[in-house]
């Protein structure tokens, strides 16, 4: 006969924060066990056990209510005892799950004891204020969808850190600090200082925005080869990574390695680097304590192993970080040969030559490696490219050698087998890009944008040249003699002016919140974007987090 569960209370737990823990009656074949567990504990045995056909009580997602309420607390308590007791019960009646060794131990007498990290889904809401759960530093995706963007320290002087509304963003990543040939990090002039002022302006707002110092970047992953392959250069990083979280007040470290066993830029690498990279987190994850944020920015394939192939087993590496940043950008650009889609939503026409590299695919590789939904991040672009074109579509396909037929029409086609120019986006320059021009005409000015083929642009600079205008209901339509158009087969948007020879791939409100949304529909952790500085203002990253429900 299988254990039923009789009767179900709770009780309350100090350590290491107000808890609750819920009291079960085990009634074994007439052998009464008591076995008290938190409601965390209970979400842990369902993803172990992968159940799908037996609905747990759902998280409240605490950390986003934090209501001093002793009614909030009755009614949560009352609600979960009730859903538990029923959910163990029709587990222990089920042929699938009864005889589970898993569930089994969880309800063993040897197994009373609850761990003694702390889930803010198992807290008393009446003890646990916003501002404790923010001295705490728990960062969660259970908690709340994540809205975070890089800050590069070059856009210091348009996007200075004391005007910021940090209400706008849970995270912001400082961009960068490099890893050099003595393992230590090199620093831009005057980048420091610009840290130093974005700590403490986003600590003066009281919004509680996490500042994480990101490191290395597309023209800065040099030396993480030879930084990471011995035990004493890991060291080395390591003091200095721990240092400079000590020093400037950060809450956490970005690794941006672009890329392990990969060349990336052109960098040296090598068949141990994933495996090394793995013992860099597991060391910074030992020095920073459980509260700081560790994450990584990868592209839409796991970190390529030893075989030459993206891994199949992440969770190694989940246990240690609190986020990989998707960077499902750069999928075509200005090197491919016809203009694509920079940022596609997915492969929904099955016709990409780049299956593997859309927000689609990422998810689903990610998480087929073992990597928690909860833990990923979508990178968003806020920038676009400008091609020589006088294509009036956007194709992902260049497989046929003839022609290519989007949405009824015809254009010619190139073929193409390298993959894409990932994280292009992140290279520091520093030379100012040529500047938009602007001709006046005899009715409405007209847009030029032909100074910046071959290169990125940012939103903010197709608006103000004039190719798209901002509406009164905040999105934007064409302008400046441009035409807008729309990629169903990438869910993007993209410009094009076939008498300037000029195609503009970029995202827009309607792609990144359609990106948003997806990340949201799919329990990931939330979005980040690259960069902050090239938003018109807000608008972007208001759309975002309308779109992540904040």
């Amino acid at each position: 006969m299988s254990p039923v569960i009789r009767t179900v209370s709770h009780t309350t737990a100090s350590t290491p924060r107000p808890h609750i823990l819920y009291r079960f009656e085990v009634d074994n074949d007439g052998a009464l066990n008591v076995v008290k567990k938190r409601y965390s504990e209970f979400a842990a045995l369902h993803a172990a056990l992968g159940v799908r056909d037996v609905e747990l009580p759902p998280k409240r997602i605490l950390a986003t209510t934090f209501i001093p309420s002793a009614w909030v607390d009755d009614t949560l308590i009352a609600e979960r005892k009730d859903g538990l007791k029923t959910y163990l019960n029709t587990l222990l009646s089920s042929a699938q799950y009864k005889d589970s060794k898993t569930l089994l131990e969880f309800l063993a007498p040897s197994l009373l004891a609850s761990p003694r990290q702390f889930d803010l889904e198992d807290a008393l809401p009446s003890t646990l204020s916003r501002k404790k759960a923010q001295e705490l530093g728990v960062v969660t995706a259970a908690a709340t969808f994540v809205a975070a963007a890089y800050y590069p320290d070059w856009s210091v002087d348009s996007f200075p850190p004391e005007s910021l509304d940090y209400s706008k963003f849970d995270i912001l990543n400082f961009a960068f600090a490099v890893p050099n040939s003595s393992s230590t990090l090199s620093w831009d002039d005057g980048s420091q200082a610009i840290l130093t002022r974005l700590v403490s302006s986003a600590r003066s707002s009281g919004k509680g925005t996490k500042i994480v110092l990101s490191v290395g970047g597309w023209g800065g992953s040099t030396f993480f080869h030879q930084v990471a392959s011995t035990a004493a250069s890991r060291a080395t990083f390591l003091s200095a990574l721990s240092s400079a979280v000590s020093t400037f007040g950060l809450d956490g470290i970005d690794i941006d390695w672009e890329y392990p066993n990969d060349p990336g830029a052109g960098n040296a690498f090598g068949p141990a680097d994933a495996a090394n990279l793995l013992l860099i987190l597991t060391s910074l994850r030992s020095a920073l304590g459980t509260s700081k944020i560790i994450s990584a920015a990868v592209t839409d394939l796991p970190w390529i192993g030893s075989n030459g192939s993206p891994l199949t087993d992440m969770s190694a590496y989940a246990a240690q970080m609190t986020y990989a940043n998707l960077m499902n950008y750069d999928i075509f650009g200005d090197w491919s040969p016809a203009p694509g889609p920079n940022a596609p939503l997915g492969n929904l026409c099955g016709t990409s030559s780049q299956p593997q590299y859309s927000a689609e695919a990422a998810f689903s590789q990610w998480t087929a490696a073992k990597f928690p939904a909860s833990k990923l991040l979508l990178g968003l672009p806020l920038y676009g490219y400008v091609l020589n074109s006088t294509k009036t579509v956007l194709s992902a396909d260049f497989t046929s050698p003839d022609t290519i037929t989007k949405n009824g029409n015809k254009q010619d086609a190139v073929s193409v087998s390298s993959g894409p120019i990932r994280g292009g986006n992140k290279r520091p320059a520093h030379i100012p890009a040529p500047k938009p021009q602007v001709r006046p005409g005899s009715e409405a000015a007209q847009a030029n944008l032909q100074s910046w083929w071959g290169q990125q642009i940012p939103f903010s600079s197709i608006v103000s040249s004039g190719a798209l205008v901002k509406q009164a209901d905040g999105t934007y339509g064409e302008g400046g003699g441009f035409t807008m158009g729309w990629d169903d087969c990438s869910d993007t948007p993209f410009l094009f002016n076939t008498s300037q020879k000029t195609v503009v791939s970029y995202d827009d409100t309607y792609s990144l919140s359609d990106k948003a949304a997806f990340a949201k529909s799919k329990g990931m952790a939330g979005c980040f974007t690259w960069s902050l500085d090239q938003d018109d203002g807000v608008t972007l990253q208001n759309v975002i987090r309308k779109a992540l429900g904040k």
